[in-house]
């Protein structure tokens, strides 16, 4: 059984930084896609950063590239997104997702979720 578990979240002023942590369980993740997805009250989940693990390549959307760096840790099969210069809109419950497969930014393509981390910034 797959699991995701998130940690790393808490309270940041703005132009701080957080790193969260995924570490996952229950599968071997070569071939599948590691990803984080986060959701502020009253809105769609959103992605933010996706890392297919066997090439390592990344992708990010606009509004957080340059500034989320998501990478791997292969020994202890851990995810984790490196957030720096953060905004009050980066505000929101940060999720880690897994699916077998390629990149894809599509949250109904993730298989597996973790319970989410809380990340807040004030201003």
């Amino acid at each position: 059984q797959v699991q995701l578990i998130e940690s790393g979240g808490g309270l940041v002023q703005a132009g701080g930084s957080l790193r969260l942590s995924c570490a996952a369980s229950g599968h071997t993740f070569n071939s599948h896609t590691m990803a984080w997805f986060r959701q502020a009250p009253g809105t769609e989940r959103e992605f933010v950063a996706a890392l297919y693990w066997n090439s390592g390549n990344t992708y990010y959307p606009d509004n957080v590239k340059g500034r989320f760096t998501i990478s791997r840790d292969n020994t202890k099969t851990a995810v984790y997104l490196q957030m720096n210069s953060l905004k009050p809109e980066d505000t929101a419950v940060y999720y880690c997702a897994a699916r077998y497969g390629t990149i894809t930014n599509s949250k109904r393509e993730y298989d597996y979720w973790g319970q989410g981390t809380q990340v807040t910034v004030s201003s």
